[in-house]
């Protein structure tokens, strides 16, 4: 094993990697090259360790070139950081890591090799296998990249160790991937839920690809969507989990320090990049790119008090919008408050609207696949038509699948539409919204306007029944429906059950 002093602050160069600035430490070489043309075999294992310090203020990534020979079977890299007491209110360390081969660390290049923030201390790439969060495949010779990202730094700095052992031998081979199929057998047009917001192993998740199947099937969902945090390693770890009752697509959660995306069902293998911020105005590149392979773009979260979490991009890229992560909680009502008011803003400038959808983002338990999740109307049970549907809006968000809804509003002319669409009536003409619920005791219903909650009435104590309210284009833009638990706090709206799109009313 040999030391190495390249971490220290003196020996760091300012490099510029796609739109952002970032510190490249000095090279990690090692000398014992395997011979011209051959494989390593029956070399030792070499171990070389890099400590440093890195200081408050350091910019978002931190690389560490390793000079990597020919004949490397496997790369194994561990790592540890010092977690330093601070006052409270002031944010202590958490350091980040991943790596990218000898391809570079080009901004959407193709060096990307694995990721797993920090929810992993160690991790190995070999071409028949990796550590989840990383990319199996050959340990080519060149210079690979250890990426080590600051989330937060102490004001004292961030004192970190990295070890980095190479394991020499045959390189062995990687096996074709076997990905997720673009279609289940479905049931024809029909109302399907899902979970679009998902984690497992393969980032900071606690279950295995089978024990989220599991749990889907048993939320009563048709479909999922993976998204691990920057990593597409997950994409192929689903075989034989699928079903004609399953439909899994591939996605990631595009993990930036300036808010979270879900790419949602882009082609399996595409990974979306990550390394950048609001201020780099790269968002739209990336968001066109998650389109270009297949996905929608869909802002997660976007008013989690998390660090990095808020979402500060603007939503002028966007598909969709999560409007309820997890248990519902302030931040998903300061969430729903902001989507309606934007659903105003659609009507008078006649701009497109942009839907709104319910995810789990369950990690482990006690989290609850399911809960929430999105029912959306597609013609059939496919990555294309449950996309269509989403992006469309023809979609509700409920608690459970105990809870189901059925929501129209018709003219007195013969005029019907359905969630996510448009009703077309003389501007003083009576309309009557409908909404049918089952699965909601001790719930209430409200239909929410352009003028805000206008009218809201108890369910029977089954929770199964039906509400109706008369309006007109002139009085309402749009109706949409809310299903709510009892206020917690006098003063103060329950917490959701359920909520759908609009329908718009034009006069």
């Amino acid at each position: 094993m040999t030391e190495n002093g390249s971490g220290s602050i003196g020996r760091r160069g300012l490099i510029v990697t796609g739109a952002a600035t970032a510190l490249t430490l000095g090279t990690v070489s090692f000398a014992n090259a395997a011979p011209s043309g051959g494989a390593g075999g029956g070399r030792p294992d070499e171990t070389k360790v890099v400590r440093g310090t890195l200081p408050s203020g350091s910019p978002d990534f931190v690389y560490l070139p390793v000079e990597v020979p020919h004949g490397v079977r496997e790369l194994a890299v561990s790592y540890a950081y010092e977690k330093t007491p601070v006052p409270a209110g002031t944010q202590g360390n958490a350091l980040d890591i991943g790596i990218f081969d000898e391809r570079g660390t080009a901004l959407g290049g193709a060096g990307f090799r694995g990721w797993s923030g920090g929810a992993r201390s160690a991790f190995f790439i070999r071409a028949d296998d990796a550590t989840p969060g990383y990319l199996r495949g050959p340990v080519r010779a060149g210079t690979w990249h250890i990426a080590l990202g600051p989330y937060t730094v102490a004001p004292q700095g961030l004192p970190y160790t990295v070890t980095v052992t190479l394991k020499y031998g045959e390189p062995g081979t990687s096996p074709a991937p076997v990905y997720p199929p673009v279609r289940a057998k479905g049931r024809g047009r029909a109302w399907y839920r899902g979970d679009c917001h998902l984690h497992s192993v393969h980032s900071d998740g606690g279950r295995t690809p089978a024990e989220i199947a599991a749990l889907a099937r048993a939320a009563g969902l048709d479909f999922i969507n993976t998204s691990e945090h920057n990593t597409t390693s997950g994409h192929r770890a689903w075989q034989g989990l699928w079903g004609d009752d399953l439909l899994i697509m591939t996605g990631e959660e595009i993990t930036t320090r300036n808010g979270h995306v879900v790419a949602l069902g882009t082609e399996p293998g595409h990974f979306i990049d990550w390394r950048y911020r609001a201020r780099d105005n790269r968002f739209g590149r990336f968001a066109r790119e998650a389109r270009a392979a297949g996905g929608l773009v869909v802002p997660a979260h976007p008013h989690a008090t998390c660090v990095g979490c808020g979402w500060k991009f603007g939503f002028g890229d966007a598909d969709a919008v999560e409007v309820w992560n997890g248990p519902y909680t302030p931040d998903d009502e300061v969430t729903l408050q902001e989507w309606d008011n934007t659903l105003a803003v659609a009507a008078r400038s006649n701009r497109p609207w942009l839907p709104a959808m319910g995810n789990s983002d369950a990690h482990r338990d006690p989290d609850r696949v399911g809960g929430p999740q999105t029912v959306v109307l597609a013609d059939d049970l496919s990555r294309e038509a449950i996309q269509a549907g989403l992006k469309a809006g023809r979609s509700y968000v409920a608690e459970s699948a105990a809870v189901s809804l059925s929501f129209s509003v018709s003219g007195g002319h013969g005029q019907h539409a359905g969630i996510g669409g448009r009703l077309r009536a003389g501007a003083d003409e009576p309309v009557t919204a409908r909404l049918e619920v089952t699965g909601a005791p001790g719930c209430s219903v409200s239909f929410v306007t352009d003028q805000g909650t206008l009218y809201t009435t108890p369910l029977p104590a089954s929770g199964t029944g039906t509400a109706e309210w008369a309006t007109t284009p002139s009085y309402a833009t749009y109706i949409r429906a809310e299903v709510r638990h009892a206020p917690a706090t006098p003063g103060l709206p329950g917490p959701l059950t359920a909520f759908t799109n609009p329908v718009f009313l034009e006069g």
